[in-house]
């Protein structure tokens, strides 16, 4: 396990992987995420979405994708 002391990007691939994991972790924390949300411009709001949505697309099958982010067990 990795803590938000220990987030480091650029040294080996294994750290980077645990570093992005537990960064992932913290934006889904509800109350920053409804923070960062409300402060965000529309277009940054838009940018990111897309980004994210790319990224989903480009490394996940249909399958995983209701699986795995929208747990959703009836999967396509």
């Amino acid at each position: 396990m990795i803590s938000a002391g220990d987030i480091c990007f650029g040294l080996d691939r294994a750290l980077d992987v645990r570093s992005l994991t537990f960064y992932l972790q913290l934006f889904g924390r509800e109350e920053f995420a409804a923070l960062l949300a409300e402060r965000m411009t529309s277009e940054e709001i838009i940018a990111l979405v897309d980004d994210l949505t790319g990224l989903i697309k480009k490394h996940f099958s249909e399958a995983e994708y209701h699986r795995y982010f929208l747990h959703d067990r009836d999967e396509r």
